[in-house]
């Protein structure tokens, strides 16, 4: 299964250091072009990124990579909620005998990454569902965590490009405690894809609007 796909910010940068995001300066012209319709942020949480994958029969899980080396405290989580038998059953409930299914979600806590302690145990929050190669549709993803019995990551902001960049330039407070979020991912109201079939979707991290 594949590795999630990279994710483009809105703005491009400035080239003297610090780099600053030149607002209005879009780093790509399907951003330009679809910059007025309503983008769904969910919050970007700092994390590893772990996929589960379902191929009508087995559950496994992995990395970033299929040679990404995960935590042994966060293998034990996924060991947890997708291993064994009754895990297996409520995958071919949720999915029957379909394969190549993806979850693609964040696996995150204390020693997961550098200030990881601030969300507290270690755990997998869900943010992306693929099956074959269909993205899923935001209602779809939140009704599979809430079969599956796992989170999924939090709606912060609903609004335009400009209004997202708006909101993240004074930072945010994260859903998983008093702290700083990292940022929000942001994709169309609709799934959108380029003309070369890539996903349009965006990110805004709080840290690179310098204050």
């Amino acid at each position: 299964m594949k590795k999630y796909h990279k994710i483009r910010t809105v703005w491009k940068r400035g080239t003297e250091k610090p780099c600053k995001m030149i607002v209005g300066d879009f780093a790509l012209p399907e951003f330009e072009m679809l910059k007025d319709l309503k983008w769904i942020g969910t919050e970007k949480v700092d994390g590893t990124n772990v996929r589960i994958m379902w191929d009508g029969d087995k559950v496994k899980f992995g990395g970033k990579t299929d040679n990404a080396q995960m935590p042994l405290n966060l293998i034990e989580k996924l060991q947890e909620l997708f291993g064994g038998e009754a895990n297996e059953q409520l995958f071919e409930q949720t999915f029957s005998d379909e394969g190549g299914v993806c979850l693609y979600g964040e696996g995150y806590g204390a020693k997961i990454q550098k200030g990881g302690g601030n969300y507290g145990d270690v755990n997998f929050v869900l943010f992306d569902v693929k099956i074959g190669n269909t993205w899923l549709q935001r209602k779809d993803v939140e009704d599979i965590a809430k079969k599956l019995g796992i989170d999924v990551v939090p709606i912060i902001i609903e609004g335009t490009l400009l209004e997202l960049s708006d909101f993240i330039k004074n930072g945010f407070i994260s859903t998983w405690g008093n702290f700083e979020a990292e940022g929000i991912v942001a994709t169309p109201e609709v799934t959108l894809l380029d003309n070369r079939g890539n996903r349009i979707i965006t990110k805004l991290k709080c840290k690179d609007f310098i204050k």
